[in-house]
């Protein structure tokens, strides 16, 4: 036999030392009751994590967790975030097949000969290369990196998001603790007054309407008492989701400074128009997509491959020669990848263009909502001292026995309304400030008002 065979047969040999091997990886069975982060990891890590909207920082479970505290919390152990991260492993790897060279292909025959005046067994080695692939390499390696960016830019929207709705459930939970307080001295002034008005109806000194009044207004602070504890629980259960920690921990939150008013809705859109990461995501998609139509215009042109073999006879006649192949574009041209290309660029554009519209659209809309906000707060802290200083006085008479306990407890809890109400506005600005700050892609300063508090 001659030396070909065997040259071909011992590099055909020596591959498999080169390939990867197989591992597997068999699913983690899942906790039935998640356990407690590891308090010293998570410290460390936060101390290393680095964000632009963050500044690294230790993490004590056991101390009160600022907002940004719950962000970093809530970027290292969501499991949202940390699926996505892994995600961003595969279009990695996709970037990576994508910069690899086409494997030639190597064929190889052997005919024994059976019978005949011949004495030599026939054999035949073919060696091919498919250069088409070469054609579109770059443009393959464009889509693959713009790919692998997009991925990068959703993830990192993705993190944004996350470390956002952490502050706002931080803020929900300060502000309904607020409420709550106030919520369950009105449901006690309210029982206070039903009680009293019930003695007064038994000496015959009030009527049933009367009696039937202070009843309802009673079981009305008792229902917005269990509203609010209702939000309350619900929002430390939604914190504790978005923070990746069990049910059952509660955790301890530092006070939020109160948000500064915001700036110009028209600068605020052309910040986030520049900055918002699921835009130069979609930037990066629109990209990919560009490298698309490339590769299927490419496409229609003939696939071309090109081959060397040796062969040798029975005769012991020896032949060697290249061959080229290729694939005539007559009809199809790839016409329909290249429409299917443009509709996809363009489908994107469309939907680049809409989630800019939006984007405006959603800004302008908050930041007027937050204008109403801070112009009904001020309309009702201007009202605020004189009903304080009615109720002051209501219970001072009360005291001297010159006023019913009832009117001065009814003066009370009328102030008692004004502050859950302005309570309740305070929530809003602050959940509105961070749904804008989600809007814009980015941080507003914030800082105390003194002037904006209830004195």
């Amino acid at each position: 036999m001659s030396r070909y065979p065997l040259l071909v047969l011992a590099g055909l040999a020596l591959l498999p030392s080169a390939c990867a091997s197989y591992h597997p990886a068999p699913l983690r069975k899942a906790n039935a009751v998640l356990a407690d982060p590891d308090r010293a990891v998570l410290c460390a890590d936060a101390a290393a994590l680095k964000r632009p909207y963050l500044s690294a920082q230790s993490i004590d479970l056991e101390a009160p967790l600022t907002p940004d505290a719950l962000a970093l919390i809530a970027l290292l152990e969501n499991p949202d975030i940390k699926a996505q991260r892994v995600a961003v492993g595969v279009t990695d790897a996709q970037a990576f097949a994508a910069r690899l060279l086409p494997d030639p292909q190597v064929q190889g025959s052997i005919d024994k000969l059976i019978a005949g005046p011949d004495p030599y067994n026939a054999y035949g080695t073919q060696f091919a290369l498919d250069l088409s692939q070469l054609r579109s390499a770059r443009v393959i390696r464009q889509q693959g990196e713009a790919s692998k960016r997009q991925v990068r830019l959703d993830l990192a929207w993705a993190e944004w998001q996350v470390a956002g709705q952490a502050r706002l459930q931080g803020v929900r939970i300060a502000a309904l603790e607020t409420q709550l307080g106030l919520a369950e001295q009105s449901a006690q002034s309210a029982e206070a007054l039903l009680t009293s008005a019930m003695q007064a109806a038994s000496r015959g000194d009030l009527g049933g309407a009367d009696v039937d009044t202070r009843r309802q207004a009673a079981l009305d602070a008792g229902a917005k008492l269990r509203a609010v504890q209702g939000d309350l629980l619900t929002a430390r259960g939604e914190l504790n989701r978005l923070l990746g920690l069990p049910p059952h921990l509660v955790l301890k939150l530092a006070a939020v400074s109160d948000p500064r008013p915001a700036p110009d809705a028209d600068a605020l859109v052309a910040k986030a128009l520049e900055q918002r990461l699921d835009l130069a995501a979609l930037r990066a998609g629109y990209d990919s997509a560009e490298a698309s139509v490339h590769k299927a215009v490419l496409d229609q042109f003939p696939n071309l491959s090109i081959s060397m073999s040796a062969s040798r006879d029975t005769s012991a006649n020896t032949t060697l020669g290249p061959s080229v192949g290729f694939t005539l574009p007559a009809w199809n041209r790839n016409r329909g990848g290249i429409a299917i290309a443009k509709a996809t660029r363009a489908q994107l554009q469309a939907e680049y263009e809409a989630r800019q519209f939006q984007t405006r659209a959603e800004i302008t809309a908050a930041v007027r909502s937050l204008a109403n906000l801070r112009r009904q707060k001020a309309d009702l802290l201007g009202r605020m001292p004189a009903i304080a200083a009615f109720a002051q006085s209501s219970q001072l008479a009360a005291s001297h026995g010159d006023l019913a306990r009832a009117t001065a407890l009814t003066a009370l809890q009328s102030l008692r309304d004004r502050q859950m109400a302005l309570a309740q506005i305070d929530q809003q600005i602050a959940e509105q400030t961070i749904a804008l700050e989600l809007l814009s892609g980015g941080l507003m300063a914030t800082g105390p008002t003194a002037s904006d508090k209830l004195q």
